[in-house]
């Protein structure tokens, strides 16, 4: 377990920060950027679990991916090949999957794109969802010029699906959501 008696440490005080080997890089640097979308991402979820129900089956399993979202940003920050570093296990996007089946089978089928709204939970995944498709596309990038873990965005993938399946079901299992309607706008 990690404790931490001095929050600060001046280290980065230069603009820079170090990685789990040791190595130090911009604050600038894709790897930061893809950690820190990540660590957002993260945040987002969990401003939406204040609007859903407190300790309700989406709650408990959210709490899981805030953890695997640690995990992740763990795993980023550990570049190339370090014996017991933390990295995202395989199995946990399988894990998001069958959530999303489970959900698809309580909702109704869509007939249209749903624009984010309805309910504030919904609203809050919705944004979380969002965040999720930003720390992807980061990850993306980063992966281009440094490879990591492939369940990183196996994972990712799959979580702004389950994030969209949440936010239907906060919606009155879908009934609430506010459907696209091509060309009509204000």
């Amino acid at each position: 377990m990690v404790k931490l008696t001095k929050i600060y440490t001046r280290g980065g005080d230069g603009g820079e920060s170090g990685l789990v080997d040791g190595s130090r890089l911009a604050k600038s640097h894709a790897r930061f950027n893809a950690i820190g979308d990540v660590d957002e991402a993260n945040s987002a979820i969990g401003l939406a679990r204040t609007a859903i129900n407190k300790g309700g089956a989406s709650d408990r399993f959210l709490a899981g991916v805030q953890n695997d979202l640690f995990d992740l940003g763990a795993d980023i920050a550990t570049p190339g090949d370090i014996e017991g570093a933390l990295r995202l296990s395989d199995g946990r996007a399988a894990s998001l999957e069958a959530e999303i089946d489970a959900l698809s089978e309580q909702l109704g089928p869509l007939t249209s794109f749903v624009l984010p709204g309805g309910s504030e939970a919904s609203a809050r995944l919705h944004m979380a969802r969002a965040q999720v498709r930003r720390a992807e596309r980061t990850i993306v990038a980063l992966n281009e010029e440094s490879p990591l873990n492939p369940e990183i965005l196996k994972y990712l993938n799959r979580l702004s699906d389950l994030l969209f399946q949440l936010s239907r079901a906060e919606n009155d299992m879908g009934k609430a959501d506010i459907l696209w309607k091509p060309g009509g706008g204000p």
